[in-house]
């Protein structure tokens, strides 16, 4: 169950507020902790050491020849951050964003470079503590199906919670492929990157 501290956060960044998150929220030795957030009514998590950043919505920079969930790049104090909508890369319907529609802003990692790359989602819900040994596997729908980036499934509250691994949200043939087309259209950097 999330503190008083961690609500505040959760509702602090659905009402729009900018927010830097701090790895004081992740420390506890119960579990990991995972920053949770809906998307078309279903909760998905993300670990929250991951987790720099929570912002309002607000318009984005297009950049042609993107694929349909690439939303565009978003400026951050100097780094140029590619947004991807969750909604649209997860095949779900699409929504028009409104005033609790936030940016997750994640890093990943791909290979051995750090990028800085930020998701659409319909709203902040919670931070919560899981503990990882009782994650559940997610089911297998076959071959034709990919989930390899949920990482497992988690109860909270007696919800069900789909805890992404956000280094597969996106392949390192997409990762590329965004990359040069933010190069060609003269965005630079097309995404942040630093070695580790």
């Amino acid at each position: 169950m999330a503190t008083g501290k961690e609500l505040d956060m959760a509702t602090r960044a659905a009402s729009g507020s900018e927010l830097a998150v701090t790895s004081e929220l992740a420390r506890d030795d119960s579990g990991a902790q995972f920053l949770t957030f809906t998307l078309d009514g279903e909760e998905y998590g993300v670990e929250i050491l991951r987790v720099q950043e929570i912002k309002g919505w607000m318009p984005v920079t297009r950049v042609p020849n993107t694929p349909e969930y690439m939303q565009g790049v978003l400026n951050l104090r100097g780094t140029i951050v590619p947004i991807i909508d969750l909604r649209m890369r997860f095949n779900l319907d699409r929504v028009e964003y409104t005033p609790v529609t936030v940016v997750i802003v994640l890093t990943i990692i791909d290979g051995e470079r750090r990028r800085t790359l930020g998701v659409v989602v319909d709203g902040v819900s919670d931070v919560v503590t899981v503990d990882r040994g009782e994650l559940r596997p997610p089911p297998d729908f076959g071959d034709n199906i990919q989930t390899d980036f949920i990482e497992g499934i988690a109860t909270v509250d007696e919800k069900m919670v789909m805890l992404l691994d956000i280094d597969r949200l996106l392949s390192s043939e997409e990762l590329q492929d965004i990359n040069a087309s933010t190069h060609q259209a003269g965005v630079e950097p097309a995404l942040s990157q630093t070695e580790e």
